[in-house]
């Protein structure tokens, strides 16, 4: 397995790809994700990647791993990324 981009070679990329300045495209990616940040509530989508989504866990018992003391986990928000079904199939290759 190859080694992860960093984000000046993502920047980089779509620079080439789209002959702008990084600095432009770092703007563009600052703002979208800002953007997802506020409207991550009311689902946010990035077309053919997948959308952000803000789901209730409800209350529920967990157990201590150090101690196997059972313990109640409150109930919370959490933010989940649903990946798209194009995103898993150019991915993993379709069945």
């Amino acid at each position: 397995m190859g080694k992860a981009m960093t984000k000046s070679q993502v920047f980089d990329h779509f620079a080439k790809k789209f002959e702008l300045k990084k600095k432009v495209v770092g703007q563009l990616f600052d703002e979208l994700a800002s953007l997802a940040y506020k409207e991550a509530a009311n689902q946010f989508p990035i077309p053919g990647i997948g959308k952000l989504v803000l789901v209730d866990r409800k209350a529920r018992q967990g157990r201590n791993p150090a101690t196997g003391e059972i313990i109640q986990i409150p109930a919370k928000k959490v933010v989940k990324f649903k990946v798209a079904k194009a995103a898993k199939d150019a991915i993993l290759g379709s069945k």
